[in-house]
């Protein structure tokens, strides 16, 4: 186990996890901030999508305790933001949802995209949303919710300015006097091998599910 201090949603925290334990699996079962919502597991769809240092990463591939001094904003954290508050009455009026699974994650990303590129038109807000799936939207309606707030936010700009003093991935902060750097090389072992046995795993999982009788069948 890793102690691991961290902010999330302004609140500090501290806690105890595996090297292998991803940054989602932490929120959700140790925080129980649910908000942060899991699919494909392998970064590719967005659910999982928050704010790490202001910038947005997704919590399915990012191991907890490469986040050790990190400031992370969840859905929840950003329930009395101003650009969210727009982002979810728009979502409402253009019917931007519909199972609501992919949400969280689209905010977030939307919220981005509004506070980066305040003068993007409706191809660039497409661009900008292409790591985030929806399967329910056909995703005209959530264009269409951006492109409103982009457009209300020209007329009465927000107050706020993107927080990312410390741009980059998880763990790219200036170094800790209190750091144990000689753990370095065995905690970058752990993170491979847990990689690797995250790939292995899903393999075996999609194995299971194309097979009537399979002895996988409590990985399911």
């Amino acid at each position: 186990m890793t102690a691991i201090l961290l902010s999330v949603n302004g609140r500090k925290v501290e806690g105890a996890v595996e090297p292998r334990m991803h940054l989602a699996d932490f929120l959700r079962e140790t925080l129980h901030l649910t908000g942060t919502h899991l699919r494909c597991e392998q970064g590719v769809c967005g659910a999982c999508t928050l704010l790490i240092d202001g910038a947005p990463a997704r919590s399915c591939i990012t191991y907890a305790v490469a986040c050790q001094e990190a400031e992370i904003k969840t859905i929840e954290g950003l329930e009395q933001d101003p650009i969210i508050e727009r982002l979810r009455a728009a979502f409402s009026r253009e019917h931007g949802l519909q199972c609501g699974f992919c949400t969280p994650g689209m905010l977030i990303t939307a919220r981005d995209i509004v506070m980066r590129l305040p003068d993007a038109d409706e191809r660039r807000v497409r661009v900008e949303l292409s790591g985030n799936l929806c399967r329910c939207t056909g995703y005209a309606g959530i264009v269409r919710a951006i492109c409103r707030v982009l457009a209300e936010n020209r007329g009465t700009p927000l107050a706020i300015a993107p927080n990312r003093t410390r741009l980059g991935p998880a763990g790219a902060r200036p170094p800790h006097p209190a750091r144990d750097y000689a753990a370095a090389p065995r905690l970058l072992l752990h993170r491979i091998v847990a990689a690797k046995l995250s790939i292995f795993r899903s393999a075996l999982r999609n194995v299971a599910r194309r097979l009537p009788f399979s002895p996988f069948a409590k990985m399911r």
